[in-house]
């Protein structure tokens, strides 16, 4: 078992050592790179923004229980300061990644992996073509260009969430929530956040893109590699968040 684990790791770095390569033409990597920024960012949209609106809302409403249940008196403003720290810092860069891991992850392990059983990476081999670096690297750019991006718009619906349940709640003041948003937080939380969400948006399209060009068999093999890919995604960025936090924050 630890065998093949560390052979997987072994495939995993050479396979990213081809990919990171200059593209052989820059013209056909741009088209590449635009198709992959519609395919693994922007049809994310929907699902980050909805996810982002109620999950805001619910740790806006847990906050406010939390504070009113307290014997020492806290202020209504610190609503709207602790949701906005718990998106910053947790829940925005971790739970969004982790369900692009899901849907990001899937997608690209299926897709190249569709193209191993169907030889079509072969193809690309016999013609001279850096399959690697013409599949893996425009999915490694887009998503480490883009997701950053969406963790971004993911806090500022997030936060609109908690406001707009304090709208239909009635427990605190619009007011009070905008002054707990506009208070002081430190700039190491916010550099922390979009670091970690670089170093998981590395691991969304790297690590499924080894299980899906590794594949061998059929139809079936790829569903087990994409189910395989979606798991040790998730792994490696609890993992990696683990090492970043003890890292920057400790």
């Amino acid at each position: 078992m630890l065998k093949k684990f560390f052979t997987a790791v072994g495939e995993y770095i050479i396979l990213l050592g081809k990919s990171l390569q200059k593209p052989q033409k820059m013209r056909v990597f741009w088209k590449l790179f635009m198709r992959e920024i519609n395919d693994l960012g922007v049809n994310s949209f929907g699902l980050v923004i909805f996810t982002s609106i109620f999950v805001g809302a619910v740790v806006a409403i847990q906050m406010f229980n939390n504070f009113d249940s307290s014997s020492f008196p806290i202020p209504p403003s610190f609503v709207g300061y602790a949701t906005k720290a718990v998106l910053v810092l947790e829940f925005s860069p971790t739970i969004i990644s982790l369900i692009l891991a899901g849907k990001v992850g899937s997608y690209i392990a299926s897709s190249i992996g569709t193209m191993r059983v169907s030889e079509q990476i072969d193809a690309l081999d016999i013609m001279g073509v850096n399959s690697p670096n013409f599949l893996i690297f425009p999915k490694i750019i887009a998503c480490v260009i883009f997701n950053p991006l969406l963790i971004a718009i993911s806090i500022v619906f997030g936060i609109g969430g908690g406001y707009l349940a304090g709208i239909l709640t009635g427990n605190w003041t619009e007011n009070d929530y905008i002054v707990g948003i506009q208070m002081y937080m430190p700039n190491l939380f916010v550099f922390y956040a979009f670091l970690k969400t670089i170093v998981f948006a590395f691991i969304i399209a790297t690590v499924p893109s080894y299980f899906g060009y590794n594949v061998k068999g059929g139809s079936l093999e790829v569903g087990r590699a994409s189910t395989q890919a979606v798991v040790w995604t998730m792994v490696f960025i609890i993992i990696s968040e683990l090492i970043l936090t003890q890292l920057i924050l400790s």
